[in-house]
């Protein structure tokens, strides 16, 4: 059986919403929800890293897939410990694997237009040179198939909105599956929530969809590429960096996706137009 590292938490998961009373342009009072964000602090052999801010939804798999994603950590078989402390806002992270380039990679340091503040660290982009997600065709009617499939998600949005949702997914022959959907405040932490879990499970992107219902940024189009997913899909545009690098690592970007609505930025070629009508 593959090596795990032990998860403690060693408080309560906090909650994702909390009702407020607000006044409406009558004057009347209601109770709305609203996201609770909260700083989380990233440990990783009790060297400070970083301080996200997050929904908490799955603290683990987040610290994770963020430290994994900055190249902080590549060996899943080193990982000791990962705990998780809702009092004192931090998650320290543990592992036999050698740490000593921490330092020089936290002297690096771009700040992104990811909501919320992302941030990415060292020569990412370096490592991801002459580097291609595997080229795998898309059909349309699997398109409308997983966006369907996604309008039953998006719980936090609904109640109090303020939030992003990512989701890995996958499609064929019409049936979609939302393998693991998660919302956080900014979609760079959902993204890396996301990641974290592939890698805790094992698993390879190859055959996977990344939908998000945020913008796709440099940084947004670089994690999916360090998943190996070839299908970006977002409800939302996409930037000028964001399209050169996935036509940099061959990824499809299909974005303003709703309903029967989809824009193909890049990849057209990888998207098998069987719909009659061609309703796109």
């Amino acid at each position: 059986m593959s090596h795990l590292p032990k998860i403690i938490k060693t408080s309560p998961a906090p909650n994702q919403t909390l009702a407020v009373e607000v006044m409406d342009e009558y004057g009347e009072i209601l109770t709305k929800h609203v996201a609770c964000e909260r700083p989380l602090t990233i440990l990783l052999n009790w060297h400070e890293v970083v301080t996200l801010m997050t929904l908490g939804a799955r603290p683990d798999a987040l610290v994770l897939g963020y430290l994994k994603n900055q190249s902080f950590i590549s060996d899943l078989e080193k990982l000791e410990t990962v705990i998780i402390d809702w009092e004192t806002n931090s998650a320290a992270v543990i592992t036999t694997e050698n740490t000593d380039h921490l330092d020089k990679k936290l002297q690096k340091k771009t700040v992104t237009s990811g909501c919320g503040q992302g941030t990415m660290y060292g020569n990412v982009m370096k490592q991801l040179d002459d580097y291609q997600v595997p080229q795998v065709t898309i059909k349309q009617s699997d398109i409308y198939a997983t966006l369907e499939a996604l309008t039953h998600y998006n719980d936090t949005y609904k109640a109090a909105g303020a939030v992003h949702g990512c989701a890995v997914c996958s499609c064929d022959n019409g049936q979609a599956e939302i393998v693991s959907f998660v919302e956080d405040v900014g979609r760079h932490n959902a993204v890396d929530t996301l990641a974290g879990e592939l890698w805790l499970n094992h698993q390879t992107g190859g055959d996977k969809i990344f939908y998000t219902t945020g913008r796709l940024t440099s940084e947004m189009v670089i994690k999916v590429a360090q998943m190996g997913i070839p299908t970006l899909l977002s409800r939302s545009g996409v930037t000028q960096m964001g399209l050169d690098l996935a036509k940099k690592f061959g990824i499809t970007t299909i974005a303003r996706a709703k309903g029967n609505r989809f824009q193909v930025f890049s990849g057209q070629q990888q998207v098998i137009f069987d719909v009659k009508g061609n309703q796109a």
